[in-house]
């Protein structure tokens, strides 16, 4: 049976690996060459989150099993990244706010994870912290410009914050594996990052002029717990084409 911490791993480097994935899909569609280089590098900053993940999973797996193994070769209800970084890149509106709302969280998740129990955990997270600064400053700017800049540049901004907002409440969701792990001090309370993130991300939408829209519960199945959007097995396809092709190749 595995155990909570490799599920645990597994959810902060399935985020990661996906919405990296989401973000590679926009290398040279940015709206200029210096945003597209930006984009680009946070994509790779997040791939590199979800790689230490993945090698302490590979550890706490065991079985000769390999970070690439787990990367690359599981089924699509064995991924267990939220559904909000599976969302498509509609447009730059979409890419900013799915972005902002995930800098934002990982912003306090990071800062609080810094304190595990779990020494790998807490590395990590200490590590990741300094490139979340730079992604969040990005991501907000972003937020201001679009949000409080042309009629249609609102009007988008507002689009995506209405239709992603749905998707936010999985951030916070607190099951029976998160909360074995706070009570030994890996994970961290939930319900405080969501209040840090609420504050956060209200100060942005008011100063960028964007209403915040009601909440409709999305799923009753979260992607943290293997349920996921017809968006998910397009992104297998793609990702997992070369280690389906070839099986045995190595780097």
């Amino acid at each position: 049976m595995e155990s909570n911490l490799y599920k645990f791993c597994l959810r902060l480097a399935d985020t990661s690996f996906i919405l990296s994935y989401r973000l590679g899909e926009y290398v040279s569609h940015g709206p200029f060459l210096e945003e597209d280089l930006s984009i680009t590098n946070v994509g790779l900053d997040l791939i590199g989150q979800a790689e230490s993940l993945f090698k302490y999973a590979a550890e706490i797996k065991g079985g000769g099993i390999t970070d690439d193994d787990i990367a690359y070769k599981r089924d699509e209800s064995e991924y267990l990244n939220f559904h909000l970084v599976e969302y498509p890149n509609e447009d730059f509106a979409f890419i900013t706010v799915r972005q902002f709302f995930m800098d934002v969280y990982n912003y306090h998740l990071f800062t609080a994870l810094k304190n595990s129990s779990d020494p790998t955990i807490a590395a990590v997270a200490a590590k990741s912290i300094k490139e979340v600064n730079y992604h969040l400053q990005r991501s907000r700017k972003w937020m201001l410009r679009l949000g409080d800049g042309t009629e249609e540049s609102h009007n988008k901004i507002q689009y995506a914050v209405n239709e992603l907002w749905k998707y936010t409440d999985e951030l916070f969701d607190m099951d029976a594996i998160h909360k074995s792990l706070i009570e030994e001090g890996v994970a961290v309370d939930l319900k405080e990052v969501e209040k840090s993130w609420i504050k956060d991300v209200l100060e942005a939408l008011g100063e960028a002029t964007v209403t915040k829209p009601e909440h409709v519960k999305h799923s009753l199945v979260y992607g943290k717990n293997g349920g996921h959007t017809d968006f998910m097995g397009y992104i297998l396809t793609d990702l997992q084409y070369l280690t389906n092709r070839y099986p045995d190749a190595i780097w």
